[in-house]
């Protein structure tokens, strides 16, 4: 929901202050539509309908897995496609990625989103309204920012949702901002009051093999990364999650588990293996047995590392799938 168009609507009705907080309290706990927010006046809800849409998104295609990962495709206003993905654990978590672009300009080789023409930077209330659609559906209760596009090339946007989140029931201690390496956006995300945890895509331990892989590594070096985020630990003594996705002969030598071992400091980073999705690109994922001797050689190497759940393989869940398969039909 645009809440700034929510409250001038508001306000050129002469409404009191608090109807605001009403409509915002009604939609952060999954409103299915004006109707229902039974506190405010028949004829109010009634004008809000008429002149506030319910959602900046269109919802285009939904897939379910059968793991119960439900990812969505939704268009903006403009005919932009964004996705963003609900993931269910045993455990209770109940995660949400979100996406803060409309394709990507960082074209990453391995990335659906990637090879998508990048179409622009996704407005906060186009951010809010993706964790929104998810609410309606029932608790949600972590967030990471690891859908479409760069996060930190729309910081400002991302952190007014981040903003938002703890009323839908998303701690800021629970959402993850990812990044490919802008560094500039990191030391930005240090300055802030927010407690969110950074999350860096690393996917190479050398800058030769991360520039074949992630064209961003030619602008910002992966020891200028690193500098970056060990800042952030300065700033605010929250470790750095290393995403390292498991290329089969690429990335996943014995060699490059010593190698990315040795760049990090086991007090300010714990690397999370990532079982690659296919999305259509030239590479294959790693084995099960080669991600776990990857796995048992960073840990002999002092470093903590865990291997992801792989969620939604069936549906397209990776990054762009969805929106690429959309945009190809």
């Amino acid at each position: 929901m645009d809440l700034e168009l929510l409250r001038t609507t508001l306000e050129a009705a002469g409404e009191p202050s608090y109807r605001y907080d009403q409509a915002w309290a009604w939609q952060a706990r999954g409103a299915e539509d004006w109707e229902a927010m039974s506190d405010l006046p028949a004829p109010l809800r009634e004008k809000l309908n008429e002149q506030v849409p319910f959602s900046t998104l269109t919802v285009e295609n939904e897939a379910v897995s059968k793991d119960g990962t439900i990812k969505v495709l939704f268009t903006t206003a403009d005919r932009r496609p964004v996705e963003a993905v609900l993931m269910s654990y045993r455990d209770g978590r109940r995660s949400i990625c979100l996406s803060s672009q409309s394709g990507c300009p960082l074209t990453c080789s391995f990335c659906a989103t990637g090879a998508m023409k990048f179409g622009r930077n996704l407005t906060s209330a186009e951010i809010i309204d993706q964790a929104l659609h998810f609410r309606r559906l029932g608790d949600v209760n972590h967030c990471v920012f690891m859908g479409m596009g760069e996060p930190m090339m729309n910081l400002e946007s991302v952190l007014e949702a981040c903003a938002l989140l703890p009323d839908l029931g998303i701690t800021n201690r629970r959402t993850a901002i990812s990044t490919v390496g802008w560094a500039p956006g990191i030391d930005e995300l240090a300055a802030q009051s927010r407690p969110m945890r950074l999350a860096l895509s690393l996917h190479a331990p050398n800058d030769a093999l991360r520039s074949e892989i992630m064209a961003v590594n030619d602008r910002y070096s992966i020891e200028e990364v690193l500098a970056a985020c060990d800042r952030h630990y300065e700033a605010r003594r929250r470790m750095t999650f290393i995403e390292y996705v498991m290329l089969s002969g690429v990335n996943d030598r014995y060699e490059h588990a010593v190698e990315l071992a040795a760049l990090l400091d086991a007090k300010r980073y714990k690397i999370n293996l990532i079982p690659y999705n296919p999305s259509g690109s030239p590479y294959e994922g790693s084995s099960r047995a080669a991600i776990d001797a990857f796995q048992k050689t960073l840990e002999a190497e002092g470093i903590g590392a865990t291997v992801r759940l792989t969620r939604g393989q069936d549906i397209a869940a990776a990054c762009g799938q969805l929106a690429a398969n959309a945009l190809a039909g």
